[in-house]
């Protein structure tokens, strides 16, 4: 624990600096995941000791194109705090961010907590209250973006900012397989995606998610919103961008980057 404690510091100084680090695999290595875990759960208890409060989860490595760029067979996961929220419709400070980067998912609210063994399709399906159309601003303390896996387990699963529509649909309102996302940028059109490229479907992300927390004994609960991972490809934003995504049947969200 002491040993992770100190990569968790050099996280946080690189946050605080706004100093991103070189990778830290190449102390921690890339096959201890669980140790890359600690490292984020030390932030994540430290952050909560100030005051923060966790909002939700969020997925990462939902692409199996990324997951094989990064030598992994499943996806990884970072928390979610209040602080994070930028309101729809509004700006958040460059000043905040770290390399920013930016993705249209799909975001589900729990109506109820995921606590059981061995948690099936109809579990996620009956805990679903509400989902919303949703950007993640995501971020990297290492440098470059140079990651591979423990890199970003450690560093929250990469996460940064959020940004949550306000257009609540139930499940049985929208295709959350075939709805089309389409993300513009200025105008243009730079990313598009549908919920099959969240490993076949958002639900089997979900699926994975509640397993994983009741595995680490921290299960999902009610009022969580879970960020279930990148319908299209992510991209790069600087001072001055004005992003809009819109998911057929679901709606619209956007966000601005200011000074």
């Amino acid at each position: 624990m002491e040993e992770a404690k100190i990569y968790a510091e050099k996280l946080r100084n690189a946050y605080a600096n706004r100093q991103a680090i070189t990778p830290l695999r190449e102390e921690i290595g890339i096959d201890d995941i669980n140790f890359a875990y600690q490292i984020q759960q030390i932030n994540t208890d430290l952050k909560l000791a100030n005051g923060a409060r966790i909002t939700g989860k969020k997925i990462g490595l939902t692409s199996l194109a990324v997951q094989k760029q990064l030598g992994v067979d499943q996806p990884d996961f970072g928390i979610l705090f209040n602080d994070m929220e930028v309101l729809n419709g509004l700006s958040v400070s460059m000043s905040k961010l770290m390399q920013p980067k930016a993705e249209a998912e799909i975001a589900f609210v729990l109506a109820q907590d995921l606590d059981g063994d061995l948690l099936t399709v109809v579990d996620i399906l009956d805990a679903i209250d509400y989902c919303l159309p949703a950007i993640e601003i995501v971020g990297s303390r290492i440098a470059n973006w140079d990651i591979k896996i423990t890199d970003t387990v450690a560093d929250n699963a990469s996460a940064s900012h959020y940004v949550l529509g306000h257009t609540p649909k139930t499940m049985d309102e929208f295709d959350v397989v075939n709805c089309v996302m389409k993300m513009h940028k200025n105008g243009e059109l730079v990313s598009e995606g549908t919920g099959a490229a969240c490993i076949g479907s958002p639900i089997n992300a979900l699926l994975w998610l509640a397993n994983k927390m009741v595995e680490m004994g921290n299960p999902l609960e009610a009022g969580e919103v879970i960020f279930s991972g990148a319908l299209g490809p992510m991209t790069n934003v600087v001072t001055g961008d004005k992003l809009s995504a819109t998911f057929e049947g679901l709606g619209d969200v956007s966000i601005n980057f200011e000074d």
